[in-house]
C-alpha cells in the first residue's frame, strides 16, 4: 500500500490535481455546450450539465479542502470538516433544477414532434474527444486519489466514469437521430436526465451519515480495542462519527480504583494510541472513571 504524505503536503498535492483536473473539465464543458447549443440535441445539453457538475465539483472541492482541513476555533471546536458535506449538497441543488428543465423540454419535444438535431462529422469528433479527456481524467483521479489517501478524489473519479457512460449513451443517440429518428434525442435526454439524478442521490446519501452523526464505528469493535489495553477493566458509553475524512470518538474507561491520577493518564492515552492506530480514529476522548 502506497505511503500517505503528510497533511500540508496531502492538502497541497490534492489541491493540484484538482485544479489540473478542472481545467481539463472546463474544456469539456465548453465544447459540449457548444455542440448541443449548435446541434439542438437535448441529450448532449444533458451530458454537458452532467459534465458542469464535475468542474463545480472541483471548484468546491479546491474551496472545502482549504476550509475543512483548518483547525479548531472558538466557533468551530470540533473543526471545519462538515463544509465539505455543505458543499456537496449546494451541488445538488444545482442538479435539481438543471434535471427538472432537461426532463421539461425532452417531455415537450416528444409530445411536439421536433425534427432531430443534425450533427455534424466535427461534431461527433468533438464529443468523442470530450469522451478520452473523461476517460484520462478518471484514471489519473483515480490512481492519484489511491496514491495520495483521499476519498474526495476517489469519489470525483467515479463521478467522472458515469460522464464516460453517458457520453457514450449521447454518441449513440446523436447517431440515431442523424439516421432520422427524431424520438431518439429527446428519450436519450431522459435517461441522461435520469443517470444524473443518480449522481445527485449519491452525493446526498454519502452526504447524510455525516449530517445526522451516524456512528462510525461499531460500539463493539471500540469496546474490544479499548479492553484490550492493559489496565482497562470495561469500556462503556461509547460514541462515534465522521465529518469528511475526519473519525471522531469518545468513550469513559473504568480502571483500578486504587490507581493514581499518573497511572489512569498512562492508561487513557494508551487506549487512544490504540484506536488511532487500529481503527484509524484521528480524534479520540477518553474518560476515566474509577471501579
Amino acid at each position: 500500500m502506497p505511503s500517505v504524505p503528510p497533511p500540508a503536503n496531502r492538502q497541497t498535492q490534492v489541491r493540484r490535481v484538482l485544479a489540473g483536473i478542472l481545467v481539463a473539465n472546463l474544456v469539456v464543458v465548453v465544447v459540449k455546450f457548444s455542440v448541443g447549443i449548435a446541434t439542438g440535441s437535448l441529450a448532449v445539453l444533458g451530458d454537458a450539465i452532467q459534465s458542469s457538475l464535475d468542474a463545480v465539483n472541483n471548484v468546491v472541492g479546491l474551496m472545502v479542502i482549504r476550509v475543512a482541513h483548518k483547525a479548531p476555533d472558538e466557533e468551530h471546536p470540533y473543526g471545519h470538516a462538515k463544509f465539505e458535506t455543505l458543499g456537496a449538497l449546494l451541488i445538488v441543488v444545482f442538479l435539481s433544477v438543471s434535471i427538472f428543465e432537461l426532463l421539461r423540454g425532452a417531455v415537450d419535444r416528444l409530445i411536439a414532434g421536433a425534427p432531430p438535431p443534425q450533427a455534424s462529422p466535427i461534431d461527433f469528433a468533438l464529443i468523442g474527444a470530450t469522451l478520452l479527456v473523461n476517460i484520462l481524467v478518471a484514471e489519473s483521479e483515480r490512481r492519484a486519489g489511491r496514491r495520495l489517501g483521499s476519498e474526495f478524489l476517489l469519489a470525483d473519479a467515479m463521478h467522472t466514469r458515469m460522464d464516460v457512460v453517458i457520453t457514450v449513451a449521447v454518441l449513440v443517440g446523436l447517431a440515431l437521430a442523424h439516421a432520422g429518428l427524431g424520438w431518439a434525442d429527446p428519450a436519450l435526454a431522459i435517461i441522461v436526465a435520469g443517470l444524473v439524478a443518480q449522481a445527485g442521490y449519491g452525493i446526498v446519501r454519502r452526504a447524510l451519515p455525516t449530517l445526522v452523526d451516524e456512528r462510525a464505528y461499531d460500539e463493539g469493535v471500540i469496546r474490544r480495542e479499548a479492553e484490550a489495553v492493559a489496565g482497562v477493566h470495561s469500556a462503556y458509553a461509547i460514541r462515534s462519527r465522521s465529518a469528511s475524512d475526519t473519525r471522531f470518538a469518545e468513550l469513559t474507561i473504568a480502571v483500578d480504583g486504587t490507581a493514581n491520577v499518573a497511572s489512569a493518564h498512562l492508561i487513557a492515552d494508551a487506549v487512544e494510541a490504540r484506536l488511532r492506530s487500529a481503527l484509524d480514529v484521528q480524534e479520540v476522548v477518553v474518560h476515566v472513571e474509577p471501579c
